[in-house]
């Protein structure tokens, strides 16, 4: 079994409760759930993990480089200004998948540039959770 990280950037904890309109009902709890669920069925081993510190994410990042581990990334607000994020995702040695909930291009202006699309293997954005699901799929066929 391949094992995959599905790492989660600031307020991701705060789904179901956070702007549910955009992000929709489900909870973070539910997203590790359908993450954990949708591994099993592809035969890949996810853990999911959420911070809010960039300096965390940063090291989860290096963490996963030296492990060859692959990556479905929300990076959430940093994905607009972390260039230590991309500087970090730069230094990959696995697949890795940028996953946005809301579709980032309909949104503000602001949230029209990525600075991790360049360095992903590519981006899935605009369908909810099930972004997630397109993910892991993606990951399990690269792999």
């Amino acid at each position: 079994m391949h094992r995959v990280l599905v790492l989660n950037g600031p307020n991701l904890r705060r789904l179901g409760t956070r702007e549910p309109e955009i992000y929709g009902a489900d909870t973070f709890d539910d997203l590790v759930e359908l993450c954990r669920r949708t591994g099993r069925e592809l035969g890949l081993d996810v853990e999911v993990r959420q911070t809010n510190d960039e300096a965390e994410l940063v090291g989860w990042v290096h963490t996963a480089a030296d492990e060859r581990t692959p990556i479905v990334l929300n990076p959430a607000a940093f994905t607009h200004y972390s260039y230590a994020l991309h500087d970090a995702l730069a230094q990959r040695t696995a697949p890795l998948i940028e996953v946005h909930i809301s579709n980032p291009a309909a949104r503000e202006e602001f949230r029209h540039t990525s600075v991790v699309a360049s360095v992903a293997t590519g981006t899935i954005a605009g369908f909810g959770l099930r972004s997630y699901v397109l993910a892991l799929h993606a990951l399990a066929e690269l792999l």
